[in-house]
């Protein structure tokens, strides 16, 4: 496990799973919502966003945190292991609302710079239809690439923090 691609709806905790998997294992770490974003939510350039996402993955040891549909094949390619967090809608939405309302209008730490937390309807319907929206997408795509990556998918909340679990009673 050397390039690892983490997926999953908002909410889904792939952030935070990012950076317990980063905890033990010393791969470095990269959030793309800090790369895609610029200051009040404006978004990077199809050209932009492909010449950094070649550069991020250019590297022999990563882990990637973020969907992006639009080069999720060239990150698929280069990873080793996807980690896909398809955990349950419910759980999204509530974890989406508390880190809005819990937020202060302040940016999260894996997130760009001047891209405070606000809440909008309609990234609420996106995560409420993400599972049946984006899920067949990133089967899809996986499925074009699985021969040199393996695919780790959590449907259970309990399953990423069981997963870092044993990774640390292997290291023991």
């Amino acid at each position: 496990m050397k390039r690892v691609l983490v997926v999953g709806s908002c909410g889904a905790g792939k952030s935070t799973f990012s950076r317990k998997l980063q905890e033990k294992t010393d791969l470095p770490l990269i959030h793309l919502d800090r790369y895609y974003w610029k200051p009040d939510w404006v978004e990077s350039s199809v050209e932009e966003w492909t010449a950094k996402v070649s550069e991020l993955i250019s590297g022999d040891k990563w882990i990637i945190d973020g969907n992006y549909g639009g080069t999720m094949d060239l990150r698929m390619k280069r990873a080793d292991t996807v980690i896909w967090l398809d955990l349950p809608r419910y759980l999204c939405i509530y974890r989406v609302l508390k880190r809005t309302l819990s937020a202060n209008s302040s940016a999260r730490p894996d997130m760009a710079e001047g891209c405070e937390e606000r809440f909008e309807l309609d990234f609420l319907k996106y995560v409420w239809n993400f599972r049946r929206d984006k899920n067949p997408k990133i089967e899809r795509r996986f499925d074009r690439v699985h021969e040199q990556a393996r695919l780790i998918r959590f449907r259970r909340s309990s399953e990423p923090m069981a997963f870092l679990d044993g990774l640390e009673n292997q290291c023991d």
